[in-house]
């Protein structure tokens, strides 16, 4: 069996695949200053009730945008699992074209997303993901990843005004406000932040769609992918495990050259 895991700045995902079957998957917190053996407690507890043998687990790819993270997960990797990782990496990710004047500089996470929509989508595409940065990754018609935007996340841009309004108090924005016209201050924070960012999201989809002069698919995955694809107008599809796809994907790609 396959472990995929994907390491953001807030969130890391986990899964466990068996050939192409999706096993389970897990979002946890990103902990930079764990171990190797505080990792695998987590990992045996979290697939002790998931009929998963650990000892099935022959082979492990990783995305980490997170560098301390790095030499943890090799540790864990190499000690428990007693094999080497794979990582992702503008490199490893040869299988699509990257448009960047710097590939190097792409993020693994970015790159495994424009890998699994394409796989999955065979057609243009923007992919947004909803993580501590908001992400916007273009893909061709072709396969090519094109480029993209980074925008300050839901939570960065809320806790920000949280942080810097002594007066205004925190609210919760996993819901959307019934009305556009918040009548108090919680109502006209919850607006702003989601209605706000909808907007946000709908016009750089729309300015994207400009400059392709195509017609792409827009997907969205991430933590807060589903409550914005409630309020944007722009995306079509919500696939919260886009990203342990395209970390399959490659996976089998990678070991498909070493043949």
């Amino acid at each position: 069996m396959l472990l995929v895991i994907d390491v953001g700045n807030t969130h890391t995902q986990l899964g466990v695949y068996d050939g192409n079957h999706l096993v389970k998957d897990w979002r946890i917190h990103t902990v930079s200053h764990t171990t190797e053996d505080e990792l695998f407690v987590l990992l045996t507890g979290l697939i002790a009730g998931s009929r998963i043998n650990p000892d099935g687990i022959d082979m492990s790819i990783i995305s980490c945008v997170v560098p301390p993270m790095v030499t943890i997960l090799d540790s864990f990797c190499r000690k428990y699992l007693k094999h080497d990782p794979l990582w992702v990496d503008a490199r490893s990710a040869h299988i699509m074209p990257i448009g960047y004047c710097n590939p190097a500089e792409v993020g693994a996470d970015r790159i495994v997303n424009a890998v699994a929509a394409f796989h999955k989508y065979q057609t243009s595409l923007i992919v947004i993901d909803f993580g501590t940065a908001t992400t916007f990754d273009v893909i061709s018609s072709k396969g090519a990843y094109l480029g993209g935007a980074i925008s300050p996340g839901v939570l960065i841009s809320s806790e920000a005004l949280f942080m810097k309004t002594s007066k205004l108090p925190r609210v919760e924005i996993f819901t959307p406000p019934q009305n556009v016209i918040g009548k108090d201050t919680a109502s006209s924070i919850q607006s702003g932040i989601i209605f706000g960012y909808a907007s946000l999201v709908d016009g750089m989809v729309r300015r994207m769609i400009d400059e392709m002069k195509t017609s792409p698919r827009i997907v969205a995955t991430g933590g807060l992918a589903q409550l914005m694809a409630d309020v944007c107008e722009t995306i079509e599809v919500v696939d919260p495990t886009l990203t342990l796809e395209g970390l399959r994907i490659i996976y089998e790609k990678i070991q498909a050259t070493q043949k």
